[in-house]
């Protein structure tokens, strides 16, 4: 079944890391100005005076806050930096809290000196010494799986099956799955994970941008949609299909268009979210 083509801006989530020069104030202005609806936001971005009057910008300004990025980097051959990762996965819970963020997303991470069971074993660990708290204070948590070149430092979590079977394994409804097309785009198995995730309805988020050919910088180079090969309408699709209904969240991190004028790279946004999304 072919997927619509997007016509307006009423799914539209940027994150503050693709306007990463911007102010958070001057990235909520500049979103809602374009008539963009949401906004997630990395906790670099967060206001001087902390998350609660994030929020209140925010919501000010008639935005919606899709979510908080990010939690994660669990794993460690450390005993200790363990703990400081859990201790600062739970502060990203208080600012979700605070700012009213319904979602905080996580990077789990990896440590090259162990095996990737190890981490994947400390991954699961962390969650467990946070779910609890995620739950009291009704943040929904989503492990984003990142495609496997990050595997050495970035995340253990490779795959929409590892993401799913990590998700299953604690059966909370406050934790599903962050699915990101520049992480998944190449696997064979997606549609049936994706499938999988939400009839279990742990489809919690959705990210969208293109992987360029070649890829200059693995991290920070990647391209607005429809500069690449991902099948961004056809992900959507899937993951529409699946039964997701909430924002395509546009995260690109690029040293490029960081450097470029703000104003301008918003508006190639917009325009390549209608004509490739």
């Amino acid at each position: 079944m072919k997927t619509q083509q997007l016509t307006d801006f009423s799914r539209l989530c940027v994150h503050t890391i693709t306007t990463k020069p911007l102010s958070i104030e001057s990235a909520v202005n500049k979103y809602a100005a374009l008539g963009i609806r949401g906004i997630t936001v990395w906790r670099d971005a967060l206001a001087e005076d902390g998350a609660a009057a994030t929020g209140r910008l925010i919501r000010d300004a008639g935005l919606e806050i899709v979510s908080l990025c990010r939690g994660g980097f669990f794993p460690s051959v450390s005993k200790e930096k363990r703990a400081i990762a859990v201790a600062d996965n739970l502060r990203a819970l208080e600012e979700a809290a605070d700012m009213e963020a319904p979602l905080v997303v996580l990077v789990c991470g990896a440590d090259s000196g162990q095996s990737l069971e190890t981490s994947r074993l400390q991954i699961r660990a962390g969650i467990e010494n946070i779910l609890p708290r995620a739950e009291k204070l009704g943040v929904k948590l989503a492990v984003e799986p990142l495609h496997p070149v990050y595997a050495d430092t970035r995340s253990a979590i490779s795959t929409m099956k590892q993401a799913n079977d990590m998700a299953n394994w604690f059966n909370s409804p406050s934790l599903g799955v962050a699915v990101d097309v520049y992480h998944v785009w190449w696997d064979e198995e997606l549609p049936g994970e994706i499938a999988r995730c939400g009839e279990n309805g742990k489809i919690f988020a959705f990210h969208i941008c293109d992987w360029k050919v070649p890829v200059n910088d693995i991290l920070n180079d990647r391209g607005l949609m429809g500069e690449g090969c991902i099948d961004i309408r056809g992900i959507r699709g899937l993951v529409e299909g699946a039964g997701f209904e909430g924002f395509n969240e546009v995260e690109i991190f690029s040293e490029i268009y960081w450097k470029t004028d703000q104003d301008k790279f918003l508006d190639k946004i917009t325009e390549a979210y209608l004509l490739h999304s």
